[in-house]
Order: C-alpha cells, then structure tokens, then sequence
C-alpha cells in the first residue's frame, strides 16, 4: 500500500470546480513533484489532503482514511504541510514559531532535539532565534515554515511552492535541504513552480492542467517529455 493515496478527488469553490478526480500516490521514501500553471488546482490539491477544504473522493494516508481526521489529527499521523506564501507569525519569535510546529509533543526534551535538527539544517535561523519572524527577509521565513512543518517529524512533508520568489543561492539552500531530509527517511510531495529544478529530484511527477491529471511518469521522463517541456520548462525537446 502507498503511503499517500488520493483517488477521484474534487473541489469546488462555490460553482467552480477547481479539483475534477485527480488521483496519485506517493510511495515511503518517494520525492513525488507536482506541477502545473498558476491555477491548475496544485494549492487546492494540498490543502484537500490537509483537511483544509472539503471534497469528494478519498484521501488515504498510512492505510487511515483522512477524511474522518480534522486537520490537527492529520498531523499527528504524520502529515506536514508548509502552506504556500510561508505564512509564519510575524509577531512571535522564529523560535517560537518553531515551537508551534511540535505542538503534538509533549516532552520539552523531544521538542528541543527537534528544534537542533532543524537549525541544523537552516544554520541561519539559530542565528535568529530570538527575532521577530516578521523581520526576517523572503528566504530566511521559507526557511522558518519549512523548520516548523518539521518540527512535526512528518513521515510525509508536503511543501508548497517552497522557492517562490526566492534568491538563486536561496533556492539551491532549499533544494539541498529538501534532498537531505527526503535521504534521512522524510517522504516529499513537491508544488513547485521551478519545474525542472523540481523534476531533477523528484522520483515521479504529475502534472495538473485546469484542475485535472495530465500527465505522469518519472521526474526524468517527464524532463523529456516534449509537451511539458514546451509548456512548463520553457524549452524544446528534440524528436
């Protein structure tokens, strides 16, 4: 069974269907890209298997059924989601932000190993621990929401468009991290508008176009593909 299961699932937004019975999977250990073009449904696709918007179909996550979990049981399964546009708490402190990722756990010992991996990986937040996440610039709070949907040690980390925005140097920190995290044994469902930069890493791809599947395959094959290429790598592929 795949850790992360979706068939037939569907949003609408008043009487706009913006998910029409998208389905895909990701295996234990996978890095899975899911791309497309700015309201393709990717957000919508994340934020279903969140809990955060209701739908049709089913969502199965670790052989559990999430449509019967509210969005905070989700993540106590397991699920991580680093929302699109970072939303961090500008008024609290990065450390504290961080905190709030391991509100599942109980023991301040688990909470603080937790809170080292992650300035491990993002040395330049420990460096900003005691700052206002609101002062922080554009990388450095992409940084912070992806340390705080860690601090949930998510067995399946979704991220939203996780370099959006983004300096070149920042985003290679962003990928190297992804990478890293995704060897350590945390499984990645990637929303990534930096297509190919995704496709490189990932193990599988899918691609949305106005709300439904378009495409599936390796993250290789897909780099290959001449339609995605055209479409969403901006270049040609040759015959």
């Amino acid at each position: 069974m795949s850790l992360l299961e979706v068939k037939d699932l569907s949003v609408s937004y008043g009487g706009i269907r913006a998910v029409r019975d998208v389905s895909l999977r990701v295996e234990q250990g996978e890095i899975v890209a899911l791309l497309g073009s700015n309201g393709a449904g990717k957000t919508t696709t994340l934020r279903a298997i969140s809990g955060l918007v209701p739908y049709s179909g089913s969502v199965i996550f670790g052989g559990k059924d999430l449509r019967k979990c509210s969005p905070d049981e989700i993540v106590r399964l397991g699920l991580g989601h680093a929302p699109e546009g970072r939303r961090v708490f500008a008024r609290m402190s990065v450390r504290e932000n961080l905190e709030l990722g391991a509100y599942t756990v109980r023991s301040k010992a688990e909470v603080g190993d937790r809170l080292a991996f992650v300035v491990s990986k993002f040395p330049r937040l420990e460096e900003r621990l005691n700052q206002l996440a609101g002062t922080l610039s554009g990388g450095e709070q992409q940084m912070l929401a992806i340390g705080r949907a860690l601090m949930s040690s998510p067995r399946l980390l979704m991220l939203d468009e996780p370099s959006l925005g983004l300096a070149p140097i920042v985003v290679q920190t962003i990928f190297g991290v992804i990478k890293d995290i995704n060897e350590r044994g945390t499984t990645v469902l990637l929303v990534e508008q930096n297509a190919r930069q995704a496709l490189r890493i990932a193990n599988r791809g899918y691609v949305l176009e106005t709300g439904s599947m378009r495409f599936e395959d390796t993250g290789a094959a897909l780099l290959e593909n001449p339609a995605v290429a055209e479409a969403y790598l901006g270049t040609t592929v040759s015959s």
